[in-house]
């Protein structure tokens, strides 16, 4: 509308040369700036505050990315390349003020298992691949925030996100395994084949590979439990590393066998393309929508968490263009998918961060990190880097929810158990679209069976109020029913078996009123349902009343032309009014016999 009226506006009142500038001016780019919104409220106080998180932000990332890369089968440096630039954008183009966005382990379980089956891990075909998918979650995730579907999230229900994560961070461990016992084998395929292989090469544990991971993972939990504020990562690494150090100066690294990461380039994200040929495109498409859904149900659910506890609300769509944005992005800075991180999001706002400010800035002083430290990288064992990946797997099982969703609901246990299973024993891609579709199945069934009442005046209540206790008493020759849940093509089929059974077991019943307030909208099969059953009710010489009726009901009946079928004349907006009305049209020789007299009216026959 703005466009138009700019065109008109500029068409009679302006030259013609001014169109170009008046339409341009008119369209909404907000989009493109949601920074507008914040940065010009940065005060020094801010900034500093911004700062002193980026700090911490930026310490924490460093190991979390080498682990992250890890966990991917990408060279580790590619873990902390996904922390630079695509965490700038997201920050920038997104709407939440301390979320923070990179390489995330889910997102890195997802990748191993889509890419190792096309190539092997490491390898520059591999980095291809990533990069190709990294390239397309970004488009969809772009395509998704500008087609305004940010609700789209909503449907991935919280078992989903539980039993996936749950499901990954098993696979985690046993991807591990060979690292933390200094086994050379296979560690793709399923949970069961990595087991298997494990079995068969059992004898020839390294016991100071072992060593070296037992200490890291045992300093780890000590430093996480008994010195929270202090990143447990970094120093559980170090510990490790220290470890292996003199474990190869007591025995000698030829008698140890200890494995190390090995030096990390000191450079900044070099560029990168992918390949967006067709039999890419076609392979990775399935995996892509996989890991998009996941990225985006990830980010957008943190966003909203810290916009809770910091007092704002999150624009779900304007997340997906930055997300979208950021990943683009990425691909072309030898990052690979990046969504919003848990733990750093945490500590960024535990750590005082204000604005967004604070992510790009930590991205800014980890580039400066990278450039100092990479090259001791070379002393960080394999088994150091597996007792930090056994933490972290650890950390992901939400043992808590787990156990609430198990004595909650048991349609919810069904689904937490079909994607917890599915990410062990198939596709982790396959075990998300298992878990959304059963969920949609799920809320499909509950939305199909709308909940269905008797209803009857109760003396015991002031007033004689409605009430849908079963041992209220009927009346003989009326049925007052309420129901709860729109009429829908979904629906339709059982209220209709509610009508027939309700005809078949009390004929006598020829008048049935429905009481319309938990009734939102009618379709067309909808409609249709309700004029069949009043053409039913006059053919056995009672009537159908509609009692309540809303606004969009009133609406959907007029537009499906069921209104006339039902009879306008039989829709009323209290039930006082209805039952005054339906009483006159009752049988007064059985009124006259009846016992029940359970509305105000019987009182005078």
């Amino acid at each position: 509308m703005k466009l138009i009226r700019s065109l008109q506006h500029s068409l009679q009142n302006q030259h013609p040369l001014d169109l170009s500038k008046q339409v341009l001016r008119s369209l909404d780019w907000s989009w493109t700036t949601p920074y507008k919104t914040w940065l010009l409220k940065v005060g020094p106080a801010d900034v500093r505050a911004d700062l002193i998180a980026a700090l911490t932000g930026a310490i924490v990332v460093l190991p979390q990315g080498v682990a992250f890369a890890t966990i991917a089968g990408m060279p580790p440096e590619y873990g902390l390349y996904a922390s630079m630039v695509p965490a700038i954008i997201a920050a920038w183009f997104g709407s939440s003020r301390h979320l923070v966005s990179g390489p995330t382990t889910a997102a890195s379980v997802v990748l191993f298992s889509v890419l190792s089956a096309m190539a092997a891990p490491g390898s520059p075909d591999y980095v291809m691949l990533a990069l190709t998918l990294t390239f397309m979650v970004g488009v969809f995730e772009l395509a998704l925030g500008f087609a305004r579907l940010g609700a789209l999230v909503n449907f991935i229900s919280h078992a989903v996100v539980v039993g996936f994560t749950a499901g990954a961070a098993v696979l985690i461990a046993a991807k591990q395994l060979k690292h933390f016992f200094g086994i050379e084998m296979d560690s793709g395929g399923h949970l069961h084949d990595i087991l298997l292989q494990f079995g068969s090469h059992v004898l020839e544990i390294n016991p100071s590979a072992t060593l070296v991971a037992v200490a890291t993972l045992g300093i780890g939990i000590a430093c996480k439990r008994w010195l929270p504020k202090i990143p447990y990562m970094i120093v559980a690494m170090l510990a490790g590393s220290l470890v292996a150090l003199g474990l190869n100066d007591w025995l000698g690294e030829a008698q140890t066998g200890i494995a190390n990461v090995g030096a990390l380039p000191a450079t900044l994200p070099p560029l990168s393309a992918p390949s967006l040929t067709l039999d890419h495109i076609r392979q990775l498409a399935p995996a892509a929508l996989a890991v998009t859904l996941f990225a985006l149900t990830e980010a957008v659910s943190i966003g909203r968490a810290l916009g809770a506890r910091g007092g704002y609300r999150i624009d779900g769509n304007q997340e997906f263009i930055g997300q979208g944005l950021s990943n683009i992005a990425g691909s072309f800075f030898s990052g690979y998918v990046a969504t919003g991180s848990f733990n750093r999001s945490g500590v960024n706002y535990e750590a005082g961060a204000r604005t967004p400010l604070a992510s790009i800035f930590a991205a800014f002083m980890l580039m400066a990190i990278v450039l100092l430290v990479a090259p001791y990288a070379s002393y960080l064992p394999k088994a150091a880097m597996a007792g930090v990946l056994f933490l972290v797997a650890w950390g992901l099982i939400d043992f808590k929810e787990i156990r609430h969703i198990l004595h909650a609901s048991k349609r919810e246990t069904g689904v937490l158990a079909v994607t917890f299973f599915s990410a062990i024993f198939l596709e982790l891609e396959f075990a998300i679209f298992a878990g959304v579709m059963l969920s949609l199945v799920i809320y499909l069934d509950r939305t199909s069976k709308p909940r269905i009442v008797s209803m009857a005046p109760d003396p015991r209540l002031p007033k004689h109020a409605f009430s849908s206790n079963p041992e209220v008493t009927q009346c003989p020759q009326l049925r007052i029913v309420r129901i709860d849940g729109s009429l829908f093509f979904g629906s339709v089929a059982h209220v209709e078996q509610f009508f027939d059974r309700l005809r078949a077991e009390h004929p006598e019943q020829k008048h049935l009123a429905l009481i319309c307030n938990g009734i939102n909208f009618v379709d067309l099969q909808g409609g249709h349902t309700l004029t069949h059953e009043a053409e039913q009710r006059r053919k056995a010489g009672g009537g159908m009343y509609l009692i309540n009726v809303k606004q969009g009901l009133w609406e959907s009946l007029e537009q499906c032309g069921c209104l006339d079928a039902t009879g306008a004349r039989n829709v009323f907006q209290s039930k006082t009014a209805a039952v005054r009305a339906i009483f006159q049209k009752l049988d007064k020789s059985i009124c006259a016999t009846c016992d029940k007299r359970i509305f105000q009216e019987c009182k005078g026959v």
